[in-house]
């Protein structure tokens, strides 16, 4: 017999069907009623036991945490709680769980502690529900690019190139770390290493993205990507996973437009293919919110964030602009920000970024012509030479969701730049190539997927979007 998951029984409208399932038991009450759960919906199904007919033995075994395998008849349920329930003609415990070491109990546990178990917590409501989103994402991610002309790229983890000049990068090295070769100058000679030369993991996949796209037109990375930023906060990682697309001929315009599309598209897709998940997840958050002081609240449930997105235009506006608002706003001449808005070329925050979307233009928005003093080196300067093409796509309740520009297709300013900033220019050799060799207008972005899977989900902390989160002094798992 054909075994059938959880969400197909619940959805089907044929009774007094035997049917064959297999799952992890979330309760056992009254040696008679198993809630099961197969992770393949939100839902558990009820299994009603013949416990007069059932082993004694048997019955001692079905705890929290247990795998069994029941076969049985799909009937209508004569309790409240479920419409359909399967009466159990035959169970079989595939693996037992010790109902006194077993840490995810029906009960509510503290983020916290789901994280020091991380490996068991996407057996819980709230994690199954995230982790199912994140896998809907992420298929939405590869269904719009490949339904919009894009070639997907795998670019390289290991790299020689620092494509955001941070320096914050995890070095790779088979040298032993107490025997490393030194040079007569005293220092470590990398020329002996694996590579032949110092190289470390990527922090983008952008560089080696732009030299597909001046051949192939439209193409996307879409992988892990790596900082060694020592940041405690809930909105980093220090490895998490990009979307960068890369498009040859369009410019900055083209690129907001690119931006906006897609990430509606994909919100719309979880909107669609995710409504119990996302239904669960906004009553969780909405009982969050209640938790906090008022101040402090979101004036938005989760799935009005969401179709805050998707049903509004976003708003461009140029930094310029957005720095008159900001310096001139009530929280700025009140000093209720935390860093007040002074002078022309400041980084905004994220306070500042929410600002914009919630209380300002109420939708979401797009800065664009930034000061070039703060952006990165591959940005195209402006005429006016303080300003590059870039651009910053604006969210409610996060601020930043994704950020790119149009890139410096001139050879001899991205020279100027690369030089300005201290890197050495034979590190980006073919990099410059492109500049040499058939050069035209071309822009990208990136967008840290936690951080739409956090935008999508709910979630206060980044570090429950991923399945094993690898932060500051934990490389658990």
């Amino acid at each position: 017999m054909k075994t059938s998951s959880v969400a197909e029984l619940l959805q089907s409208d044929v009774t007094l069907q035997q049917v064959s399932l297999k799952g992890w038991v979330r309760t056992f009450r009254s040696n008679r009623f198993i809630a099961l759960n197969d992770g393949s919906t939100l839902h558990n199904i009820q299994c009603v036991v013949d416990f007069e007919n059932t082993k004694e033995e048997t019955l001692k075994r079905i705890t929290t945490g247990a795998s069994v395998s029941i076969t049985g008849t799909l009937v209508e349920s004569q309790g409240k709680g479920q419409s359909l329930e399967v009466q159990v003609s035959s169970l079989e415990i595939l693996g037992d769980s010790n109902p006194d070491e077993y840490p995810i109990q029906p009960k509510k546990h503290s983020l916290e502690f789901l994280r020091e178990n991380a490996h068991l917590r996407v057996r819980t409501n709230t994690f199954s529900a995230v982790m199912r989103v994140r896998s809907k994402l992420s298929f939405a991610v590869h269904k719009y690019f490949q339904e919009n002309g894009f070639n997907y790229v795998n670019t390289p983890i290991v790299t020689g190139s620092d494509a955001e000049g941070a320096g914050e990068m995890f070095r790779v090295s088979t040298f032993d770390p107490n025997k490393a070769p030194v040079t007569e100058e005293g220092e470590i000679d990398y020329k002996q290493d694996f590579f032949g030369k110092e190289t470390n993991l990527t922090v983008s996949g952008q560089l080696e993205a732009e030299t597909y796209a001046m051949a192939l037109g439209k193409v996307y990375t879409f992988g892990p990507t790596f900082r060694a930023e020592n940041s405690n906060t809930t909105r980093h990682l220090a490895e998490f996973w990009m979307i960068e697309p890369e498009v040859a001929f369009m410019d900055l315009e083209g690129n907001m437009d690119l931006s906006e599309d897609f990430i509606k598209s994909v919100l719309s897709y979880v909107l669609e293919h995710c409504k119990d998940d996302l239904a669960f997840l906004d009553q969780r958050l909405t009982q969050e919110e209640k938790s906090k002081p008022q101040a402090q609240r979101s004036d938005m449930s989760l799935l009005e964030k969401i179709h805050f997105v998707v049903d509004n235009n976003f708003k461009r506006v140029s930094y310029t602009e957005a720095f008159d608002i900001l310096r001139n706003s009530k929280p700025n001449k009140k000093k209720k920000f935390q860093y007040l808005i002074q002078e022309w070329g400041a980084d905004l925050q994220s306070e500042h970024e929410r600002y914009l979307v919630e209380k300002h233009f109420k939708c979401p928005v797009i800065l664009f012509d930034y000061p070039a003093t703060i952006k990165a080196f591959y940005m195209r300067l402006n005429d006016d030479g303080k300003t590059v093409r870039a651009m910053d796509v604006l969210f409610p309740g996060i601020g930043e969701i994704a950020g790119g520009s149009q890139r410096e297709e001139r050879l001899d300013v991205l020279q100027e730049k690369i030089k300005a900033m201290g890197i050495d220019e034979k590190e980006l050799w073919w990099y410059l190539d492109l500049r040499k060799y058939g050069t035209a207008v071309h822009s990208g972005f990136g967008l840290g997927f936690e951080r739409l899977v956090q935008f999508a989900t709910g979630m206060g902390n980044i570090r429950d979007v991923i399945p094993f989160p690898r932060t500051p002094q934990n490389a658990e798992f």
